[in-house]
């Protein structure tokens, strides 16, 4: 990996084109390294994975409008949409299939400087590979370089900090790997991630306070507008630059300020692009920093008995999961009974209190109204309070993979006054956790979260399909989706109409 200096540039200062990060990035989009074998095996999990989740989200209301959005915009040699026959305009299935596979808060995910799903790269390059008529190998190279771009951004740029969403870092990401995949030169992908990013800058709003199902379509929209912006950028067409280092760019205005520093890593020429294999997917359906309290609270249940002597508990744990999921948000919506499934997977307070209830998690049962407006959870949950603890802080920060944690330490007071202690640095299903995911575990996931949903031969089909990806030929990338019965789409809520 070369490392890369980024910072604000004056315009009068001498600053050539290839020396912006963007072209950097471009440049790593444009090798013709070859994907390793344990980066393609991987990716091909990670296809699987977001089929997964996109069957278990299919007839949720998101879902079923973008849905109805991208059939309104059908297409000849488009792109196919998750659940459905025919094919459509590729930016617009992107975002179809963008919010499917991010509805549920269900697929992969990589923390560092920021947060990260980097899964949400396989829809808009895998809709234009579709609509392209790609072959395997090219999907396959497309998205290596997506996941590699991300998760290096990742690494290095915090966006949180000053509170843009992380999929600032995925409309450069997703223009890349298009890129990548289309065989393009650095000049138009270089273009396309400026716009990309120009377009992708938002705020963290939509992950704070009465959080709305805008967070499943922010990393659509990203995909979209990477898709749009590969687009344009291919009819000869300029961006912003220097994107991240201008005088009135994204580090001077929007992160750092003009005195910043950023030190990004990239691959150098002829180097693997292997990031992805440095990212984890999710056993449960939430944030991924509950991930961990999920299983500790399963772990300690027995250990309590009756869970109605516990007078307090308290999670000790890293800054990023006390302000953003915990009480450190300050947002009291993390503790309403009424609120949405979105806010109340980002509580790791309600999701902790359900899961030492329960003993376990579901995508849908545990987020029922019904289920969080129980007068028991209810009680239990505004026991829950989190701390946030510097060692677990510098553990969520380490660059050493042994020591890297995203979990918690819960200290549980009984009304006698025994104090239960437990700890979990990283999720079960997690690299180094103690039942890691490897191909049997997504094909487990998707077989759990498609029946019902996906008729059994059509799973077969579909995984079939998926094994092959890398040597799928020119034209057959449309069978990496699913289709599914009237009747099962029938099961979506009524739709208001919009303008299309």
């Amino acid at each position: 990996m070369k490392t890369h200096l980024v910072r604000t540039r004056r315009s009068a200062e001498e600053f050539p084109r290839n020396e912006h990060l963007a072209w950097k990035i471009a440049e790593v989009a444009t090798d013709p390294v070859e994907v390793s074998g344990a980066t393609a095996e991987m990716i091909v999990n990670r296809i699987i994975d977001n089929a997964a989740v996109a069957a278990a989200s299919l007839t949720r209301r998101p879902v079923s409008n973008a849905r109805a959005q991208a059939q309104s915009h059908p297409y000849s040699h488009g792109s196919t949409v998750f659940g459905v026959g025919g094919t459509y305009s590729p930016e617009w299935a992107a975002w179809a299939n963008g919010v499917a596979v991010r509805e549920l808060d269900f697929h992969d995910t990589f923390l560092a400087a920021e947060y990260s799903h980097p899964g949400d790269n396989i829809p808009p390059i895998l809709a234009v590979a579709q609509h392209a008529g790609l072959g395997g190998r090219d999907l396959i190279r497309g998205l290596a370089t997506g996941y590699e771009v991300q998760i290096d951004l990742v690494r290095a740029i915090s966006l949180h900090e000053h509170k843009i969403d992380h999929v600032a870092h995925l409309g450069p990401s997703a223009a890349a790997g298009i890129g990548t995949a289309l065989g393009l030169d650095t000049e138009t992908v270089y273009q396309a991630i400026g716009q990309a990013l120009h377009l992708t800058t938002a705020t963290r709003q939509s992950r704070k306070g009465e959080i709305s199902s805008w967070k499943a379509y922010a990393p659509a929209l990203a995909g979209k507008v990477a898709v749009e912006s590969v687009d344009r950028a291919m009819r000869g067409e300029g961006s912003p630059s220097p994107i991240w280092e201008g005088e009135d760019g994204v580090i001077a205005w929007l992160l750092g300020g003009p005195d910043k520093e950023y030190h990004v890593a990239l691959p150098g020429p002829g180097e693997d692009k292997r990031a992805i294999l440095d990212s984890y997917t999710k056993e449960h359906s939430a944030e991924y920093q509950s991930q961990a309290p999920i299983d500790l609270a399963r772990r300690m249940r027995e250990r309590i008995g009756d869970l109605s002597q516990i007078a307090s508990i308290v999670l000790h744990t890293s800054h990023h999961t006390h302000v953003v999921i915990g009480t450190g948000s300050n947002d009291p919506q993390k503790f309403d009974p009424t609120a949405s499934r979105e806010t109340l997977d980002h509580s790791v307070m309600y999701i902790f209190a359900v899961a030492l209830q329960d003993g376990t998690w579901h995508h849908e049962r545990s987020y029922a109204p019904e289920r969080a407006q129980r007068p028991d959870t209810v009680e239990l949950w505004r026991k829950i309070s989190t701390a946030e603890d510097p060692e677990w802080t510098r553990r969520y920060h380490s660059t050493d993979p042994d020591e890297k944690a995203f979990g918690a330490r819960a200290e549980i007071t009984l009304k006698s006054g025994e104090v239960l202690v437990d700890e979990l640095a990283v999720a079960d299903a997690h690299p180094l956790g103690a039942r890691p995911f490897a191909r049997d575990q997504y094909v487990a996931k998707f077989r759990t979260l498609a029946d019902g949903v996906v008729a059994p031969a059509e799973q077969d089909r579909f995984l079939d399909a998926a094994y092959r990806a890398a040597d799928l030929l020119p034209g057959e990338l449309d069978q990496l989706t699913f289709t599914v019965t009237e009747d099962v789409l029938a099961r979506a809520p009524k739709l208001p109409k919009g303008l299309f």
